[in-house]
């Protein structure tokens, strides 16, 4: 687990639009950052130092997407105006442009092989274009509102989407059909995307929420509310460990998905935060916001680089596996061989959040009503300019290395072997072979913290359901004793 070594700082801040920055993203070779505004004008960053800006002008309302493709040789921008513009990122400045739909454009986005465009807009449908050809392939007409944001799975086999009419929908690109929605919006869904992996989707709503769904499960697995205002725009860490998220309270928020709390609240914008993104190392990341700047932020705070995630990902014996069409909806029998019973969930508890879940149903009413509130909006919030996370953090290690022992404690009465194992340190900056000096001893070692895993993330799955349900039944409670109590009142 990569652990939080230090605060992401402000590198640099890029001034040259005159109005709101509505949207940013990083080019695949690290060096340009491109953002759009409401000034109507895409602006390419050179991210080498004293290096030229580039200023395109070509849309005719506001830019609301934009989006380098895989390759790095061009990028793609929607707007207001009904277009979609094809630029070469480049002094020239060149673009081709998509007379795409008859309202505005919300969003576009490549599919990870960059043959494809998806586009989103406020005429309730979601289309998919040919970058090669230039041309229209095909619709997606089953939104009731605008939908303000589509995204490609990366394996290009889904594309979801969401809207102002409060659904998050899934569909099969083969197809052409929703094989899923999902209702579970207290508002306007603002923006959609897939973690890396495409196991899991996220969406943020108007509602200050953010809302994050196993695609293999079907479930909600995890539920922020750690903003004050509604959120407009989230980034997935390419580690998946992490997801920032930028608001109209005016803050950056840092979650720790794997933790799953908040760990750092950024200020850095006057104002709403309207974009933010990942670049695709992680190393970095943008925001860009009502105050007209452009920020770019170091890290830090994972301590590992990307390339040790991969390494440590292909070291797995079960990798996840991206979700099959039928895994999704409906649940019919599948076509294809079957999974593994365990299933890998990405947020992955330690003993002391499981004991806390394992809790939540004996509470009273009142007392889950406390809980339910010191969850969402209780959470430790650290207002960063140049300070550390300190004795916090420091606890939450020592809760971390507690509830290990209690955890191998279990293991070995379990076993009945009556013999004491050597306490395993999980770190991925160390070699395997600190587990044993005899290769056969790593292996059995390996496949029995794998099954380990397995019955955790069971149990996990479990208490994400009784927690859910134990949520809804607070709400209807609370829900009968507010008319309640006003007639009491009047």
């Amino acid at each position: 687990m990569a652990s939080v070594m230090e605060d992401p700082t402000l590198e640099r801040h890029f001034k040259g639009h005159k109005d709101a920055v509505t949207c940013a993203d990083f080019n695949p070779n690290r060096k340009q950052l491109a953002s759009g505004s409401l000034d109507k004008n895409l602006m390419i960053w050179n991210l080498a130092p004293k290096a030229r800006a580039f200023q395109f002008v070509g849309h005719q309302d506001v830019i609301t997407g934009v989006q380098f493709s895989p390759s790095s040789n061009l990028v793609a921008s929607s707007s207001k105006d009904r277009t979609v513009r094809l630029w070469t990122p480049s002094m020239k400045g060149e673009s081709t442009v998509f007379k795409a739909h008859t309202a505005a454009v919300r969003s576009v986005a490549f599919s990870h092989d960059g043959q494809r465009l998806v586009t989103a807009s406020d005429d309730k449908s979601v289309k998919v274009w040919s970058v090669h050809r230039q041309c229209f392939i095909y619709s997606l007409n089953q939104h009731t509102n605008w939908v303000r944001c589509a995204r490609f799975s990366p394996d290009g086999r889904i594309i979801a989407s969401c809207g102002d009419d409060r659904t998050v929908r899934l569909w099969d690109t083969s197809t052409k059909h929703c094989i899923n929605c999902l209702t579970d919006c207290g508002g306007s869904a603002t923006f959609v995307d897939f973690n890396s992996s495409g196991t899991c989707i996220a969406s943020s709503g108007a509602d200050s929420t953010l809302k994050i769904w196993d695609l293999r499960t079907n479930k909600l697995i995890q539920h922020y509310r750690v903003h004050s205002a509604g959120i407009n725009s989230f980034s997935f860490h390419p580690s998946n460990n992490y997801v920032i998220s930028g608001s109209n309270d005016g803050t950056i928020k840092i979650l720790d998905l794997l933790e799953g709390r908040l760990i750092y609240t950024l200020h850095g914008h006057k104002g709403a935060v309207i974009t933010v993104a990942f670049s695709r190392a992680g190393d970095v990341f943008a925001s860009g916001g009502a105050d007209s700047q452009v920020l770019l932020w170091k890290t830090n705070f994972d301590s590992r680089s990307y390339q040790d995630v991969l390494l440590q990902h292909s070291r797995r014996s079960t990798p996840d596996p991206p979700p099959h069409l039928s895994d999704i909806h409906p649940r019919g029998p599948h076509l294809h061989h079957p999974q593994p019973t365990a299933i890998q969930v990405i947020c992955v508890f330690s003993c002391f959040h499981l004991q806390l879940l394992n809790s939540w149903p004996r509470l009273t009413p009142m007392q889950s009503a406390a809980a339910n509130s010191h969850h969402y909006n209780g959470l430790p919030e650290c207002h960063v300019a140049n300070s550390r996370l300190d004795g916090w953090i420091e606890g939450g290690s020592a809760s971390r290395a507690e509830s290990t022992a209690e955890n191998e404690t279990r293991a070995n009465r379990k076993e009945g072997k009556g013999r004491r194992e050597e306490e395993v340190e999980m770190s991925q900056t160390h070699p395997l072979e600190v587990l044993s000096g005899h290769p056969s001893s790593v292996s059995s070692t390996l496949r029995h913290i794998v099954q380990q895993l397995d019955i955790l993330t069971q149990t996990v799955s479990v208490l994400e359901e009784r927690l859910t349900l134990t949520e809804d039944k607070l709400k209807e409670c609370l829900s009968h004793q507010h008319p309640a109590a006003q007639k009491s009142c009047s």
